[in-house]
């Protein structure tokens, strides 16, 4: 099925990105044989379609950044994926497709950024205070951020995330480690660490607390995994 033939109310929810579709067609290539893809593909897209009939509107279709490539409607696509094809996929499987959509930003600034230097933890900050900002103006992801200390991690926390209530709402929670841990691997492409304790999904809210991967608070507070899959420390 051709992507515009499907039937959503575009004037507030967006279509997965083309790198997500990319993604989810190429993992339904590894599991299926190719007179199966097809049909695979189109009940992935069905699926998405009816996720969306009573999903909320208010998350600011286009115009909101977070429902770009591995944001909101990305992660709904993958969970729809997740759902028509359980039998064949696995959590590390979705983990690393949601990272091939959401680290390709930080593998560029890898080149150049190291957040143990100030400097580029100073503008770090600038850009989790900035993304504050625009939080506030959709009002999808409740979001704090601490003051800035140069002698501190940078702290910030979300306590409303859209991914976590919409897997909450279909009962899909299972899927959130694979949605949540990339955030480990972006911070590590720029030589920071993520200390992070829980998430919207496991807890009451998602905590980040962010140092540069030589800083001391770094070696205080040891990863690991637990019991649902998630990396926390």
């Amino acid at each position: 099925m051709k992507d515009n033939e499907l039937k959503f109310d575009r004037t507030c929810h967006v279509l997965y990105s083309k790198p997500c579709k990319k993604q989810i067609q190429s993992q339904i290539a590894l599991h299926y044989p190719e007179e199966a893809r097809e049909s695979v593909w189109e009940q992935v897209q069905r699926q998405y379609v009816s996720f969306l009939s009573d999903w909320r509107t208010d998350l600011g279709g286009r115009k909101n950044f977070h429902n770009g490539v591995g944001g909101t409607y990305d992660c709904i696509a993958l969970m729809a994926y997740y759902t028509i094809c359980k039998d064949v996929t696995s959590l590390a499987e979705i983990e690393k497709m949601e990272g091939e959509l959401f680290l390709p930003s930080f593998r560029i600034l890898s080149r150049f950024v190291d957040c143990n230097k100030p400097l580029f933890k100073k503008l770090m900050y600038k850009a989790f205070a900035s993304s504050k900002c625009k939080c506030d103006q959709w009002g999808d992801y409740q979001m704090s951020v601490a003051p800035y200390d140069g002698n501190r991690p940078i702290y910030y926390e979300f306590t409303s995330c859209p991914v976590a209530e919409f897997a909450k709402q279909h009962g899909l929670l299972e899927v959130m480690p694979a949605l949540c841990n990339p955030d480990y691997a972006a911070m590590e492409l720029i030589h920071a660490r993520l200390v992070r304790k829980t998430t919207c999904a496991n807890g009451f809210k998602c905590d980040y607390a962010i140092c540069g991967d030589k800083e001391p608070y770094a070696k205080e507070h040891p990863e690991y995994r637990d019991e649902a899959g998630y990396r926390r420390n």
